[in-house]
């Protein structure tokens, strides 16, 4: 079968690109611009084409050799050049969502689905690194760049797949996991459930599609964990859970202690983007709900009190202005332990043109550490605060689900 990804270069399409070529099929695909999982991509000789996405690439691949499925990521319009050539030459076409299930059933596949509104990225990474280093088969997809491997991976010797599974789009509903991992759940994407009680419902339907779930109710405490900060912490509990499931499903005859598993998900290096370092002092996180916001403050303060940094400075970019009117008010204790805090304009994306944009003066007033806060710009004035802030000693976090992030390492030299 021949696969044509739309979008390939980001972190939720790209990774599946990997996994479908390592399953033994053709792959290509195109994106606007090169993304985290770009080299990645073209490590495994997958055909890539960056820039005008006008359907040239397409059609040019589809004469070369046949294309039986074309995946498109949520974020295409439906009148993207790609999507409607797809539709006139009769290619099928669909969501990662359907395409995933798709694989699992061609390859019968057990899915380890993680779940939930912050952490599953972390949660993921962790059990793909202690699957690793335990040399515990798994194929899997996770949504961001991993330093110590590729994104996706398919692996013949295993029937296992830890996949992360996206709430938005309701795409985690598409599948009927052996177990589901929930890590939180907390309001969010107001686009695509309108409250709070919606929101749960989603992710009632889903446990209940599983055939085990593990969530945090769930989780026992676990002897031996120095992770820095109580989320990562609680992450690794639930990892360590998952862990030790698939020890005895995997493989009955497989001797590996919980000691083991719990010495190999504190040597966790990390995953792209999750309190990732980018330079010295310096850290980059994705967290942009005020509960992620809040669990990620409190780790990074551990880390000030315990390296003895002389204080925590955070960059804050909030994303999606239309999800930033139904959770402003939870950020209002959210910074608390930060001593200097940037709050950049909304990253705007998938807007509600009728609902006015919240200012980051706003935002500001409303914590309950307001002093602390100042409005600012992805411009050279705070370029250079952060550079006098980290000679100072001080601990620089940036964290945010946009552009901000590409900002920052230039800034820092360390793209």
């Amino acid at each position: 079968m021949n696969v044509y990804f739309s979008g390939i270069s980001g972190t939720g399409i790209g990774p599946l690109a990997e996994f479908t070529k390592d399953a033994g099929y053709e792959v290509s695909g195109s994106d606007k611009a090169e993304g985290a999982i770009t080299g990645e991509l073209r490590d495994k000789g997958i055909e890539i084409r960056i820039g005008e996405q006008d359907g040239g690439f397409l059609r040019e691949q589809h004469e070369k050799s046949k294309i039986d499925w074309f995946v498109y990521t949520s974020a295409l319009p439906k009148d993207h050049p790609e999507l409607v050539l797809a539709k006139e030459l009769g290619i099928k076409t669909s969501k990662r969502d359907d395409f995933i299930a798709f694989l699992i059933a061609e390859k019968n596949l057990k899915l380890v689905a993680v779940a939930g509104t912050h952490g599953k990225t972390t949660t993921t990474a962790m059990i793909v690194w202690a699957c690793h280093r335990l040399n515990l088969p798994i194929s899997y997809l996770v949504g961001t760049t991993l330093p110590w491997a590729t994104s996706g991976k398919y692996d013949a010797k295993t029937s296992f797949l830890v996949y992360e599974a996206d709430e938005y789009d309701r795409n985690f509903l598409k599948f009927h996991p052996w177990l589901a991992i929930i890590t939180a759940e907390s309001y969010d994407h107001p686009d695509v459930y309108k409250s709070d009680d919606e929101y749960r419902e989603a992710f009632e339907q889903f446990k209940n599609q599983s055939d085990h779930v593990i969530a945090e109710q769930d989780t026992m405490p676990v002897a031996g964990l120095t992770l820095a900060g109580e989320l990562r912490r609680y992450d690794a509990r639930l990892a360590f859970a998952a862990v030790s499931m698939l020890v005895l499903e995997c493989n009955s005859a497989l001797s590996i202690e919980s000691t083991e598993i719990v010495k190999v998900l504190n040597e966790f290096p990390g995953a792209g983007r999750r309190f990732e370092k980018i330079a010295d002092g310096v850290f980059s996180d994705y967290g942009h709900h005020p509960e992620e916001v809040a669990a990620t403050v409190a780790m990074a303060r551990e880390m000030v009190e315990a390296d003895e940094y002389e204080g925590l400075a955070v960059v804050y970019e909030p994303h999606q202005n239309s999800r930033q009117q139904e959770v402003k008010k939870g950020y209002r204790e959210a910074f608390v332990g930060v001593d200097k805090i940037f709050w950049l304009p909304t990253y705007l994306t998938r807007e509600n043109p009728k609902l006015k944009v919240i200012k980051p003066e706003q935002f500001i007033a409303s914590l309950v550490n307001s002093e602390v806060g100042n409005p600012a710009e992805m411009d050279d004035e705070l370029a250079k605060t952060l550079h006098e802030l980290r000679d100072k000693n001080y601990l620089i976090l940036l964290m945010t689900a946009g552009p901000a992030d590409a900002w920052l390492r230039q800034v820092f030299h360390s793209m």
